[in-house]
């Protein structure tokens, strides 16, 4: 199933630059292992935002929640999913 993420992150000013700066690397990691694996296909930054738009191919509405909670940055995020199917005038 094919999913589109928008998330717009905001990590608070009380969190340590060091700490900040653990997490991104960490999240940076998981992103592109997810991107490896075929499990996020589309990664796209928002200009002028710390912000991205992303499509998901998953199995299940459980694993893409699965997924999503997993990212390292999940708890400084807000995220909206709309579940994506085949336009019937698409040609591809």
């Amino acid at each position: 199933m094919l999913y589109l993420v928008h998330m717009v992150v905001n990590i608070p000013a009380s969190v340590p630059a060091e700490e900040a700066a653990r997490i991104k690397a960490a999240e940076k990691a998981y992103s592109q292992q997810l991107q490896e694996s075929g499990q996020w296909p589309h990664l796209w930054r928002v200009v002028g935002e710390y912000a991205n738009y992303s499509v998901f191919d998953v199995a299940s509405n459980d694993e893409l929640h699965n997924t999503l909670s997993q990212l390292p940055l999940f708890p400084y995020m807000q995220i909206t999913v709309t579940p994506l199917a085949k336009h019937p005038s698409s040609i591809r």
